[in-house]
């Protein structure tokens, strides 16, 4: 039955790779891989030889010898767990959609807009390339992935340019977010497990995750699609907003106010995302009330803003078949992760690995072994993948390990489009191929994954 579950994984992973191919949105096969696998788990639970228990992040211990109904009980429960965890991501992301669609709604990111004034696509790269590091330390990669692919949506009016650039946005995030606490999911989950602390994270990480950035957008500055200037259309401007720039920042504000609501209050990310999202959705009612139409023959106004608020307007605008792609794919996780095929596959790579490279000093484990994790982060999920290590490996609080296990699941799902959370909602908001991105943009982030990891050995006798 778990070969069924894998070929099963295995199928619909290829039917999202080809969706260009077989014309088939990618929500589509993601959404029925997920409901398979669990079923398949469901009508097999008899036959399963082990579990493992995601809240404790280890295998159960005599999983065999429950009864039918203990089995269905544990796995409704894991379910539960594993849809509330991703609840938290889709819920959260919700949130940051709907901020910055309600400062679209405004017109804020003209502000932005007006600040680049500059035409050369190389400037262009490094700005977005460094406000991403930077952005998703902040309010992690997957919020400064929506919010600069925004902005980069009202600059570069050409999608077969601006992909380019969205591909490159999606190698800083990630390189940025490793480096943080609050920046990459599994940095958080290790800093959350007390495995890593806030300064040593820095110390460790800041200058590898830089050069992760920076060394592939230099070589990008010397490939033909950043060469010359960009060709602005001269469009008529349209009248904008009076609050156009305080929604701008009220929106940004209120981003960047999430981590500061978790570090204060220690609840889960999305709870201070919807705090920020009522309060900028309470300034935009506010400010947009002179905008209702009160009769319908009044043509002065728009179809949208005349009869919508701006919060109807922005949920309207929000890309659910992205949210609904992402349900399905991390779900098809879970339940590998529920079967402990992931931790299997972490383990038996520990297992099997000879020992090259420099061996760090506690349990030994292969640098080797831990760069295959970054790798594996691309075509799985790191999640589930850093999950397993903190069951395997017992290194005290900021051991070298834990910072390089860091650094290369936070950086390696840059390789595939679908290998990380900015990457998926890139994918999703610029229709990005699979296959486009595995030619142009994944071996720049594989350049860029091995620079860092290489800086990272040299720099870690430092602490």
């Amino acid at each position: 039955m778990e070969a069924t579950i894998i070929l099963v994984f295995i199928m619909g992973y290829l039917a999202i790779t080809l969706e260009h191919s077989i014309k088939i949105d990618k929500l589509i096969p993601a959404l029925v891989m997920m409901a398979i696998c669990w079923a398949l788990i469901a009508l097999g639970i008899d036959s399963f030889p082990q579990w493992f228990d995601s809240s404790k992040h280890t295998l159960l211990e005599n999983f065999g010898l429950l009864g039918h109904e203990e089995k269905m009980h544990l796995m409704e429960e894991t379910l539960l767990h594993h849809l509330g965890k991703t609840s938290e991501i889709l819920v959260f992301l919700l949130g940051a959609m709907t901020i910055v669609e309600i400062i679209d709604y405004f017109d804020g990111f003209s502000t932005i807009k007006n600040f680049i004034k500059t035409k050369k696509k190389t400037k262009i790269l490094w700005i977005f390339s460094i406000l991403a590091f930077i952005l998703s330390a902040i309010i992690d990669n997957l919020t400064a992935t929506i919010v600069l692919i925004s902005i980069l949506q009202k600059i570069v009016k050409d999608r077969s340019v601006r992909i380019w650039f969205a591909g490159l946005i999606i190698i800083a995030a990630n390189a940025g977010g490793a480096w943080s606490p609050i920046g990459d999911v599994t940095t958080t989950m290790l800093w959350i497990g007390k495995k890593v602390t806030t300064g040593h994270l820095i110390g460790y990480l800041l200058l590898p995750s830089f050069l992760c950035m920076a060394v592939p957008s230099l070589i990008a500055s010397f490939l033909p699609a950043f060469k010359g200037d960009l060709d602005v259309e001269e469009t008529e401007e349209k009248s904008k907003s009076r609050f156009s720039g305080t929604m701008l920042y009220l929106g940004l504000g209120a981003i960047v106010f999430v981590p500061i609501f978790k570090t204060v209050t220690h609840l889960p990310p999305y709870v201070g995302m919807m705090l920020s999202l009522g309060i900028v959705a309470t300034f935009a009612e506010i400010y947009s009330s002179s905008k209702f139409s009160m009769s319908s023959h009044d043509s002065t106004e728009s179809d949208a803003h005349a009869h919508h608020s701006p919060v109807h307007h922005s949920l309207s605008k929000i890309e659910l078949p992205s949210i609904l792609f992402f349900l399905g794919i991390l779900m098809a996780v879970a339940a590998l992760e529920s079967l402990g095929i992931l931790f299997g596959f972490a383990g038996s790579l520990q297992d099997t690995m000879p020992m090259l490279g420099t061996e760090l000093h506690h349990g030994g484990v292969s640098d080797l072994v831990v760069l295959l994790l970054g790798v594996g982060s691309a075509v799985i999920d790191n999640v589930p993948l850093v999950a397993a290590s903190l069951g395997m490996f017992s290194e005290p609080i900021d051991d070298e390990l834990w910072h390089f296990i860091a650094y290369s699941a936070g950086t390696g799902g840059s390789m595939l489009i679908i290998g990380s959370a900015a990457g998926v909602v890139a994918m999703g908001m610029e229709k990005i191929d699979f296959f486009w991105y595995l030619k142009k943009i994944a071996w720049l982030a594989l350049v860029g994954f091995l620079v860092g990891a290489a800086a990272f050995m040299v720099t870690r006798t430092w602490f």
